[in-house]
């Protein structure tokens, strides 16, 4: 959440943010009378339980009609301190409320607009030409079918649309990049982490899924736990009500995790392969950092995306997200999309965000530096989400047999196979 603070002192600030990510600005104001009413309500029951307290000290001292008096002044003190101690809490929690409706401040340079309204910051490597090789490219859906890789049929059978069977080699496929990211990860200095799919509310509420994406997020009612959409849930709120030393910073993890979405909203929308599921595999870099050191720690989750798409050989562009586009956590958001030979576009693969102090407020992590204490900053960056990025490799190595060239990095983790074979037809 924001620094109230920060609020007081610059609300148009705040309103222009909320503005920018379409959300609703009028909060801004409601936030801004809460948090007034909690504090004049604070400042009044600081007065009366001083009041209150003189007084316990007068009553022993007196008697007859003045000790009457006296007692008769302190019930309605207590009284008074009592509904001054209600008032307190219920303009607290609801300045909380309301606060936790504000998403966090956008980044200076993040372009405004929707989904659309991205910029193009690189692009690396050069799409395929299919049709100067003499041959149409298939989809990934065929492709994992002649490899005996895919099988959405039975996954629908079992659990329904969205859902997926990776078989034989397409199951070995999806270790071998596992095992790959967690390396690159691990060579950069990344502690990898094996984390829980299965989250209490505030692990997820602190992350800020609760607010806008709630409705993409599975929640078990009888036992009160959430299903984590990202293993950045768990990583996040891993430091949960902790003060970490300066001088452990930054810290790094990459978590491997099951994730799991509801795709609320997508209805129609890549309903083909593997492109968009209900369940899927993730490795998620996540970095806890001074604030003063998260922009260059967002380039550098950046440039750890861009070293893993370039390994795997794949055509892709960076953007910057515009406003709109963010999520409530993130100040800023580059995502890399590759370039899915079938549909044409590129497509997002990774993103990584700068969350600055928003996650750490929410979830109280802290830092101690020298005799300060304050708020650090979260990061988060995917590295690789799995069914996507074998629909891209499928895609951009195919072959016109319908074998798929392995990239190198890949090899070591397939028994140094070179090309995936068909064996079905």
């Amino acid at each position: 959440m924001i620094d109230l603070r920060l609020l007081r002192e610059d609300p148009d600030r705040v309103r222009a943010s909320q503005r920018a990510r379409g959300e609703d600005v009028d909060v801004v104001d409601a936030l801004l009378s809460a948090d007034e009413r909690r504090r004049s309500s604070s400042v009044r029951f600081d007065e009366l339980r001083s009041e209150q307290k003189a007084l316990g000290k007068l009553i022993p001292k007196a008697s007859g009609d003045e000790k009457a008096a006296l007692l008769k002044k302190a019930g309605e003190l207590s009284a008074a301190v009592k509904a001054a101690d209600a008032e307190q809490d219920e303009a607290a929690a609801e300045a909380q409320r309301l606060l936790l409706q504000i998403g966090n401040l956008v980044h200076p340079d993040v372009p405004l607009g929707g989904e659309d309204d991205f910029v193009v910051l690189d692009t690396v490597g050069t799409p395929r030409d299919f049709a100067a090789e003499g041959f149409e490219p298939k989809d990934h859906l065929e492709l994992g079918q002649l490899l005996g890789a895919i099988d959405v049929e039975r996954g629908a059978k079992v659990s329904g649309s969205r859902f997926y069977y990776l078989t034989g080699v397409g199951a070995l496929l999806e270790l071998a990049l596992v095992n790959a990211a967690i390396a690159q990860a691990t060579a950069a200095g990344f502690t990898p982490m094996l984390t829980p799919a299965l989250v209490k509310p505030r692990a997820m509420e602190g992350t800020g899924f609760l607010g806008q994406a709630a409705q993409d997020v599975y929640h078990l009612e009888k036992d009160d736990f959430y299903l984590v959409g990202t293993s950045e849930v768990p990583l996040a709120a891993y430091h949960m009500d902790e003060i970490l030393d300066a001088d452990q910073l930054p810290l790094r993890y990459a978590g491997f995790s099951p994730c799991f979405r509801r795709e609320a909203g997508t209805y129609g929308k890549d309903t083909r392969g593997i492109f968009r599921v209900h369940q899927f595999d993730k490795v998620e870099m996540f970095s806890y950092i001074a604030p003063e050191d998260a922009e260059a720690e967002h380039d550098r989750l950046l440039e750890w995306e861009k070293q893993w798409l370039t390994s795997l050989e794949l055509p892709f562009q960076v953007i910057d997200t515009a406003t709109g586009d963010l999520g409530a956590s993130a100040s800023r958001k580059f995502d890399c999309e590759a370039w899915i030979p079938t549909q044409g576009k590129y497509r997002e693969l990774t993103s990584t965000s700068n969350c600055d102090e928003f996650q750490a407020r929410r979830l109280s992590v802290r830092m101690r530096d020298g005799k300060t204490v304050k708020p650090l900053a979260t990061l988060n960056g995917t590295l690789c989400a799995v069914p996507r990025t074998i629909v891209a490799l499928l895609e951009n190595h195919q072959q016109a047999d319908g074998s798929v060239r392995v990239p190198e990095v890949l090899r070591p983790y397939l028994g140094g196979r070179e090309v995936l074979e068909p064996v079905a037809k």
